[in-house]
């Protein structure tokens, strides 16, 4: 092996690391299901019953939204999406593509609430679009589709419900597709097997032709390696090389995911995801503002992402700021309330919600009425005479009315509050608009 071996196969593990993730996930879909999703094949979509509770026991699960998941393989040729018209209510459908990058949207910010068809097409494809129907140019033959369709509380479901029947996938190419993704040779051991599976991914799912000089680098760890697996009986000096670079660029994926905290501050990353630079479909900005301006920082970028927040949209489609701490940096506990000032509440085109996560388990907080969010959508909010807004949050129910209008249930201990913002303004992405620390409070009084 050549000197610095290990140090490339960190950077081997920096480069394809999304990849990897992405095309595991996909696997998942396929044969397990993800999260609350059931299994489903290529070509079709796996809905949720509805949005998430706390029995869901989902880290971090949305309970605005209703989730809607299908895998697109078109290497037999193109597939037709149809979507109906969701009557101006909030809808986003993101496609990913096999290195993670979100390269398109459908829905509400990006393309309206009417009814409509687009055709996915493979790479390379050249066929004949049929009329009325738009092109989506997706960058590897397999695509995630990524379906979130805002639910405002039980009395909601039934809307949610018939919009999931006519959202439809049209597989429309003159071959089969594939029935799983390409499988990587299962005699590789151990730590072996994360590059077994970014090489046979890699040759499978080409990069953006930017990206191939890059790759290129990897030879000599046998990551361009066809057919027979170079990993199957491995000399020593490439399973040391190996080895060490996966604990390596893991350690340095972990140091680029910290985030600096300050007390009482929120917690966002509207600029996470903003390391694809090459592929510009509907509803994707072009913008410098949105792109990592450096083709290698943007690999470190991707790969955090991947660790910490796969399948999650740009920062101009939704942000997502959480907090565990109070305004003097003291972590929440049930034992006390709090309250949260909103002067004024968040400038969003869609809307914004509050939920509590238990810490840790990061599972939603039971609360009254099946209410496990606050927030612009919700009934009975008493706002101030300006327009301002104070929730409370706490373990036992406020003895004011006004209180138990804007209260959100806390658990018995620790917990976190994240504040979800769809289609987030340009205040909240420029910083121009901050949350406020959350305020510990004094018991209630009656009134």
């Amino acid at each position: 092996m050549p000197a610095g071996a290990a140090g490339l196969a960190a950077d081997a593990y920096v480069y394809g690391v999304a990849l990897v993730r992405q095309m595991s996930a996909v696997q998942a879909c396929l044969q397990e299901g993800y999260g609350v999703l059931g299994p489903a094949p290529f070509n079709a979509f796996a809905h949720a019953d509805g949005p998430a509770t706390p029995d869901a026991h989902v880290p971090g699960a949305a309970p605005d939204l209703v989730d809607a998941v299908a895998q697109l393989d078109l290497s037999g040729g193109p597939v037709r999406l149809h979507v109906p018209d969701t009557g101006g209510a909030y809808y986003v459908l993101q496609f990913v593509d096999a290195w993670s990058n979100a390269f398109a949207y459908v829905g509400s910010r990006a393309t309206g609430t009417g009814e409509g068809d687009w055709l996915v097409v493979p790479p390379g494809w050249a066929g004949t679009v049929p009329d009325g129907v738009a092109v989506v140019d997706a960058p590897t033959s397999v695509v995630s589709l990524v379906g979130r369709i805002a639910c405002h509380g039980p009395d909601d479901l039934p809307r949610v419900r018939a919009l999931q029947q006519e959202l439809t996938l049209t597989h429309l190419g003159d071959r089969a597709h594939r029935t799983g993704v390409p499988a990587p040779d299962s005699d590789v051991p151990g730590a072996l097997s994360f590059y077994e599976r970014m090489r046979v991914w890699m040759a499978d799912f080409p990069p953006a032709a930017a990206d191939l000089a890059h790759q290129d680098r990897f030879q000599p760890l046998g990551l361009l390696e066809e057919g027979l697996s170079p990993y199957v009986s491995p000399g020593p000096a490439l399973v040391r090389a190996l080895t060490r670079g996966l604990e390596l660029g893991r350690e340095r994926v972990e140091a680029a995911s910290a985030l600096a905290r300050s007390p009482g501050a929120w917690e966002a990353e509207p600029h996470l995801h903003d390391y694809n630079l090459d592929h510009f479909g509907a509803g994707v900005l072009r913008s410098s503002q949105w792109r990592v301006p450096d083709r290698e920082a943007a690999y470190l970028v991707r790969a955090v992402a991947a660790r910490r927040a796969l399948w999650e949209p740009h920062g101009y489609e939704a942000v997502a700021a959480s907090t565990d701490r109070d305004s003097r940096g003291c972590p929440f506990d049930g034992a006390h309330r709090y309250a949260l000032r909103l002067d004024p509440p968040p400038p969003v085109g869609a809307f914004w919600s509050v939920s509590a996560y238990e810490v840790p388990g990061d599972h939603l907080v039971a609360g009254p009425e099946e209410r496990y969010s606050l927030g612009s959508r919700t009934p009975g909010l008493v706002y101030e005479g300006d327009g301002a807004l104070t929730l409370y949050v706490s373990g036992e129910r406020p003895t004011t009315p006004a209180r138990e209008a804007n209260w959100l249930r806390a658990p018995s201990g620790g917990f976190r509050l994240v504040m979800r913002m769809y289609v987030p303004d340009r205040a909240v992405l420029d910083g121009e608009y901050v949350l406020p620390p959350v305020e510990r409070t004094a018991p209630d009084r009656n009134a």
